[in-house]
């Protein structure tokens, strides 16, 4: 089993089988966990833009940076740190949805509303069959996932020059269909995600904790493709 969400590789789940008498993960577990961690990730983010909170975006980052590494190398702590992951990453997206919202009003609610349209979109693709996750499939994906955090990286290293990029991030058309394909992406990762969430439950050998981990894997790509959406539908507004 593969995915394009580090977070959720083969590699995590390793060192991780049931022992004796122990419960196991199940799909149902994992995608109810998600919803918690979607409720705490809201009700934070609502709260940062209540309060106008954008100074707060970069202190949610940090924390869920630091809470993401430890549930991602302390895989049984995740019961803990997955909903405090989801906390400060609705403090960040509140502050940063506040920031978008100021510019280009009613761009945030178009993105929430797109980017759960997405999910279920993809959920319904791929528990009818429409979208079968071949071993293909899954390689290009995560080839594709790794070159988008490759280029964001060059980005981030010329950043410090006062360079970066040229284009991709403007509002012109390369800038525009350089995020329909990074939000394509991410759209894909999801399915991988759905994929790997059903098929590490149907071996009934992950514990019952692996539930919060998966459900933390699959937080991790929809805060991606809620970002992504944002860039993409800024940039549209850019060209109006």
């Amino acid at each position: 089993m593969k995915s394009g969400n580090p977070a959720l590789s083969d590699k995590m789940f390793q060192g991780t089988r049931v022992g004796a008498g122990q419960e196991v993960m199940t799909s149902s577990g994992a995608y109810q966990k998600t919803a918690i961690l979607l409720g705490l990730c809201i009700s934070a983010a609502s709260f940062t833009w209540s309060e106008g909170g954008a100074g707060f975006a970069m202190f949610g980052l940090i924390g869920g940076l630091i809470f993401a590494l430890i549930t991602i190398f302390k895989k049984e702590w995740a019961m803990f740190t997955a909903p405090l992951y989801a906390i400060c990453e609705g403090v960040a997206l509140g502050g940063i949805s506040f920031m978008y919202q100021t510019q280009y009003p009613g761009i945030v609610m178009n993105a929430i509303m797109l980017t759960f349209s997405v999910m279920a979109l993809m959920l319904f693709m791929y528990s009818s069959g429409r979208i079968k996750v071949t071993e293909g499939l899954k390689k290009g994906i995560f080839a594709a996932t790794g070159a988008i955090f490759l280029v964001y990286m060059i980005g981030f290293v010329m950043s410090f020059f006062g360079s970066g990029i040229p284009m991709i991030h403007g509002s012109g058309l390369v800038g525009i269909g350089f995020s329909v394909v990074v939000v394509g992406i991410a759209s894909f990762n999801l399915l991988l995600d759905f994929d790997f969430i059903e098929k590490a439950s149907a071996t009934r050998s992950a514990p019952k904790f692996m539930e919060w981990y998966a459900a933390f894997g699959l937080m991790v790509t929809l805060v991606w493709l809620y970002l992504e959406i944002l860039r993409l539908l800024s940039k549209l507004n850019d060209r109006r």
